[in-house]
């Protein structure tokens, strides 16, 4: 177990929570398929479910987060960085649901999706240090995180965040 793997993790908000669950691939066969059951048990988050694909019962706990435990709105947290998700995590999430929006789609729907994207990259922008330049290594505590980081460092210096920021939010 790491500091990234604690029993109880800190979940901002709910929609944290299950971007988590979203990314936390089942132990036993790698698949992602799970369907969860939210509860509170003794002031922690519980979600439980079964993978989709080999049945193994997975279990998560997190505990009572800063702001949001059960509302349903879809932002991810405060000012502080997520425990849960890495800096590689949040831009890879940002690019891929970018990705998905022609660019010159101007509707409502593309209008989200891109807020979405944009609030991505703002957990990014948490992990630099203030009056840093760049996000540091020890965010990145995922083996996709890392991944991510290795492809381009350089998309992770604080210039480069905030353009994509600026981009993503139209």
């Amino acid at each position: 177990m790491n500091d990234h793997d604690p029993p109880y993790a800190i979940a901002r908000t709910t929609a944290e929570a299950m971007l988590y669950l979203d990314l936390t691939a089942c132990p036993d066969c790698g698949s992602d398929d799970a369907v969860w059951q939210r509860a509170i048990d003794d002031g922690a988050l519980r979600y439980v479910g079964a993978c989709g694909h080999c049945g193994a019962e997975r279990e998560y706990l997190f505990s009572p987060p800063y702001q949001g435990l059960l509302d349903d709105v879809a932002t991810f947290g405060g000012p502080e960085p997520s425990e849960l998700v890495d800096a590689g995590q949040w831009l890879a999430i940002a690019d891929a649901i970018a990705g998905e929006v022609p660019a010159d789609d101007r509707s409502a729907a593309a209008r989200a999706v891109m807020a979405y994207a944009c609030q991505a990259v703002q957990e990014v922008l948490k992990f630099v240090p203030r009056a840093g330049d760049a996000v540091p290594v020890e965010a990145f505590w995922t083996d996709a995180g890392r991944a991510e980081r290795e492809r381009d460092p350089g998309r992770f210096r604080l210039d480069r965040l905030l353009a994509v920021r600026d981009s993503y939010s139209g």
